[in-house]
């Protein structure tokens, strides 16, 4: 169970992809926060532009691993909407970033898809920990699915 200062931090993931989802992109987003508490940088979605790369998890890591020390980075938590694909998952651990908190977990998010009728994406979605089985996760966490689960109905096009 996360701390309410914690879902803090995903409330504004939730906002991030609400940003993300407004500017014509998928909806998700993420929050790097230091061991005591302090944001260090946030970012959403931006593969609109063609480079499916750009997911905010892995665009973290990359900015972690040229701002913080290796302690730092180990002391950091990545707040996000929906769990790490595999790539993030990857980068996170190869930075050496610390503990992972999601909203809606890659099961949750494929099943989604697939009760749209949505075409699954070209990666598997996978665990966190079956990429990069070191990395303490949580998550789900339900008092924000709904939001999220919404955000995700909107970008594929469906209507309540």
């Amino acid at each position: 169970m996360v701390k309410e200062t914690e879902l803090r931090y995903l409330r504004r993931c939730v906002e991030l992809a609400a940003e993300a989802l407004e500017a014509g992109d998928e909806p998700f987003g993420s929050v790097l926060v230091a061991g005591d508490g302090t944001v260090l940088a946030e970012d959403h979605n931006r593969v609109a532009s063609g480079d499916g790369t750009r997911h905010p998890e892995f665009e973290l890591a990359r900015w972690a691993a040229a701002r913080l020390t290796a302690d730092e980075r180990a002391a950091a938590t990545v707040y996000t909407s929906g769990e790490h694909c595999p790539m993030c998952a990857a980068a996170h651990a190869w930075v050496g970033l610390g503990r992972i908190v999601f909203v809606a977990s890659s099961e949750q998010l494929t099943g989604w898809i697939a009760e749209l009728g949505v075409p699954a994406p070209p990666v598997r979605a996978l665990p966190v920990n079956e990429v990069a089985p070191g990395v303490l996760v949580e998550g789900p966490v339900p008092e924000l699915i709904e939001d999220v689960h919404a955000l995700v109905r909107r970008w594929h096009g469906a209507t309540d």
